[in-house]
């Protein structure tokens, strides 16, 4: 069936299922799944285990997956996370999709994750297509003017050369800002890993890999769309009380 969407707005359900009486619920199991996690429980069992639990729906466990991550992982991600007033000066490369669907998200009213590393995280999903979208280039610019203030550069987006219309989201990114370098590569993950540069994301896998990150997505949200939908997903302290039991060998 063609996506004839026209925003990246929230799901019919959304209000719903991230209303003000669902977060502490959320936030209960984004603890527990955490913890599970911080046990080596693998994510599947996991988040079965916790999702019955708490009754979440299908789209509840994919936010609570989302937004958790074990001690170590967040222990690790925030020795690597620099101020955003680091960048200045210093090249950036930019995980393009990551950013632009957060953005998009954001202006367009669905719902922004906020989760227990810090990161914001959307709940779009790309699935080998991207589709512009009403909110795509406002995204740009408000991406381009945000990053100027911030004086860094040079600036490298890496977008996934496979999904479709990745040519057309090139040329638009190039109109937002002609002194970016644009870069369509099979996989800009092991890249965005490997990279000394410092990483704009909030993907997981490329957090734990990579030696220096910031939290633009989080801070241009916070300071440039202030009516922004956040979901504030980050759990209350866990206690040793709590704790389950250790993961079968």
């Amino acid at each position: 069936m063609p996506d004839h969407r026209r925003h990246r707005g929230p799901h019919p359900q959304d209000h719903h299922l991230f209303s003000p009486d669902q977060i502490p619920t959320l936030q209960n199991a984004l603890a527990d799944f955490s913890l599970l996690l911080t046990r080596r429980y693998a994510t599947p069992s996991a988040i079965k285990l916790v999702g019955d639990r708490y009754s979440l729906t299908e789209r509840q466990r994919t936010a609570v997956t989302r937004a958790s991550c074990s001690d170590a992982a967040l222990s690790n991600r925030k020795k690597s996370e620099l101020p955003l007033s680091a960048i200045a000066n210093q090249p950036l490369l930019i995980d393009g999709y990551n950013i632009l669907t957060t953005l998009e998200t954001a202006l367009s009213g669905g719902p922004i994750l906020s989760c227990r590393d810090g990161c914001f995280r959307d709940m779009a999903g790309i699935h080998g297509t991207y589709r512009r979208v009403e909110e795509t280039i406002p995204a740009l610019h408000l991406l381009a003017d945000f990053l100027n203030t911030t004086q860094s550069g040079p600036i490298t987006i890496l977008l996934d050369a496979p999904v479709s219309n990745s040519g057309r989201l090139k040329a638009l990114i190039h109109d937002a800002n002609q002194n970016w370098k644009i870069d369509l590569v099979p996989d800009p993950d092991p890249l965005l890993s490997a990279s000394p540069d410092i990483i704009i994301t909030a993907d997981s896998v490329i957090l734990d890999a990579c030696a220096r990150w910031t939290n633009l997505a989080r801070a241009l949200i916070s300071a440039r769309i202030p009516d922004a939908w956040i979901a504030d997903l980050s759990p209350t302290p866990i206690t040793d009380a709590a704790q389950p039991p250790a993961a079968p060998q």
